[in-house]
Order: C-alpha cells, then structure tokens, then sequence
C-alpha cells in the first residue's frame, strides 16, 4: 500500500512537471507581450512582389513567402502608420541559405522617395552549422549615410520552428524584439532631429536574392539548387495610428509636407502604454546579456564612421571594451567584408546547425 501512494506521488509529480514545461513552451512567443491582435491577411495586408510565390494559408491567418531562380516575393500592409506596433511570428527558411534575406520592416520609401523613413529586421542567410545573424537599423528623414546597424548572432535556429520578432515605434522610443527579449532599445533625443523617424509608414516583409553582400559579404551567392526558400510569416500583429485616409497627395523635392496635421494621440496614448512599450528588470537583464554575448557589430562603437557617436548611443563601458574602433568584436567573429571575388560555392552538408543555448 505504501509503495503504490509512493508511485502515485511521483506521478503526479511528473505530471505536473510535463504540464509545466508545456506551459513554459507555448508561451514562450509571448510572454511580456500578451496584448498582441492578430490580424487575418485581408484585414490589413496586401500583396507586393512575386505573387505567385506568395501562398496564403486556407485560414488566412499565414503567408509563405518563397524565393526561386526568377523571383522573390514580399507583401506591405494596406495602410501607412503613424507608429505602431508591428509583429509576426515567422519560421526562416531551413538548410544552405547563404546571401537570402528575409526582411520584416517598416519604410515610406515609396511615397517619400528622397528623405524617406525606415526600421528594420533583416536576417542575412545562413550556412549549415553555423548560427544565424540578423541586423537592425534605423534611418530617418532620408539619412541612409548614417545608417544606424547593429548585428547579432541568434541563440537559437529560426528554422526549426517559429519565433516572434516585433518592432514597436512611438514618438519618444523604438524597441525590436526578439520573442519577449528586447534586443535593442533608442530613446529619441532633440539632437537626434529629423534622424528619428517621423513620417507615417508602411509594414513590409519580403525573401529576396542578396547575392552581393549578405552572407559574408557575399562570399558564396545564392544556390538555387536548394530552392524554392520558403519563410512563412503567421499571427501578424498592426497596431498603430492609420492615417492612409489623411494623407495627401504628395509632390515635389521637399515631400516631408502633409503629415503633421493627423492627431493620433489616443492611438500613441495606447502605444506607450501597453506591455510592448515597457522593459521590466528582468527584460532589461536579459537585454543586456543579449547583447554581451551575440551583439557583433554597433555603430555606436564604431568611430571609424563615427568620431563622436550619435546621440541617441548609450556607450556601455563594459560593451565598449569588447569592441574594436570599428565597431566590429576584438574576439570572437567580426563584421562581414564584402570580397571582391566570389569563391565556390558552398554545397549541401549533413553538419547539423549548431545552436548556443542561452539563458535570456
């Protein structure tokens, strides 16, 4: 008798351990982040490029977007914003993807063609067996030479199943997210200007050939051989100002005009006051151990390019001292150089992708 209530303690014990694990799993992608609406496709997307290699799940809660030897594809959401909240889970393509990017971002290149705004999430293709890099960055006002980069190393592979990655953008902060991980934060400063974006814009996100710098500075090219790469994008999130019915038609060099007069106070009001908008201690920690162990290149600490850094850099002693003036690791990996000569290509290998755990 007291060997079975033994065996049914333990159990239950390991019941309640499963459970618990399962729990942990499925809220991974959105824990700190509770508040995110998905939205169907129609309800506020749009297709942009490569139609045919655009599949729409039955539910319309998903897209697949592919890449092949004649085109990539992409879509844009149906309306600008004026900030928002912008958020996927998304699944990268698996195996040899050397110089394919796929882009989640927000721009308004197409309506302020000479002094647009941008945020972005570009991943930069990947070998086998080694770990995933992505960058961030942030142009306003048309400032693309002062481009803003920073570069990491993911802790885990995006292949394998989805994960969330989400850009939220205010009128005082910018926040990228990794899951419920902040990876990079920018205050907005007055001597900032028109560097901060501020000007509505669209959502994107795209797979497309990045043959000529991406992955190693595009050492090895794109094998189509191992095509079709397929990204698949599901749960995405729009929440934000529209302001598409408030914009004028606009014209001439100076096309920054026609924006300033929308009121989006109560939508900002909820922006900055939501989950999204805030890093807890515990995110600021885990922020912080994220960018000590997989940050590989800031412009912040790059004074090649910059002899007195741009004033929304908060230099940290302690990042600082891992860094070359060029912004690149002293130990450990660098920033890609383009190469002038491609070498062989890089074909199929059975080496499995190596993944860091990490305890963010």
């Amino acid at each position: 008798m007291r060997d079975s209530i033994y065996f049914l303690w333990i159990e239950n014990r390991i019941l309640v351990v499963i459970i618990t694990m399962v729990m942990i799993v499925s809220c991974r992608c959105v824990l700190g982040l509770e508040n995110i609406n998905p939205i169907f496709f129609d309800e506020g997307l749009s297709h942009l490029f490569g139609e045919s290699n655009l599949i729409r799940s039955p539910d319309d809660r998903s897209v697949r977007l592919l890449l092949d030897k004649y085109t990539g594809s992409g879509f844009i959401s149906s309306s600008m914003y004026q900030h928002g909240f912008f958020s996927s889970l998304i699944k990268l393509p698996g195996a040899y993807t050397a110089d394919i990017v796929v882009a989640f971002y927000t721009s308004n290149g197409d309506v302020f063609v000479k002094n647009h705004d941008e945020l972005d999430i570009e991943f930069l293709g990947n070998l086998e067996g080694k770990p995933w890099r992505f960058q961030t960055n942030m142009y306003g006002n048309g400032s693309t030479n002062r481009g803003r980069e920073e570069r990491y190393r993911l802790w885990f592979d995006p292949s394998k199943e989805f994960h969330r990655y989400s850009i939220l953008w205010t009128p005082t902060k910018i926040i990228f997210w990794v899951d419920d991980v902040p990876i990079r934060e920018i205050i907005r400063k007055e001597k900032m200007e028109g560097d901060y974006p501020q000007k509505p814009m669209s959502l994107y996100a795209t797979i497309w050939d990045a043959s000529s710098w991406a992955t190693s500075g595009g050492k090895f090219g794109v094998d189509y051989t191992f095509s079709p790469f397929v990204s698949e994008f599901k749960d995405i999130a729009l929440d934000g100002c529209n302001v598409s019915d408030s914009l004028p038609t606009v014209t001439g060099e100076n096309n920054n005009i026609g924006y300033d007069h929308i009121n989006c106070s109560v939508s900002d009001k909820f922006l900055m006051t939501n989950d999204y908008s805030t890093i807890s201690p515990k995110q600021a920690a885990s922020m912080r151990r994220f960018r000590e162990r997989y940050m590989y290149y800031s412009y912040c600490y790059d004074t090649i390019r910059y002899s007195v850094p741009p004033p929304e850099c908060v230099i940290v002693t302690a990042e600082k001292n891992r860094f070359r003036d060029t912004g690149r690791l002293k130990f450990g990996g660098s920033h890609p150089k383009v190469h002038k000569a491609r070498k062989k290509r890089r074909r199929n290998r059975s080496t499995p992708v190596s993944v860091v755990s990490a305890d963010l």
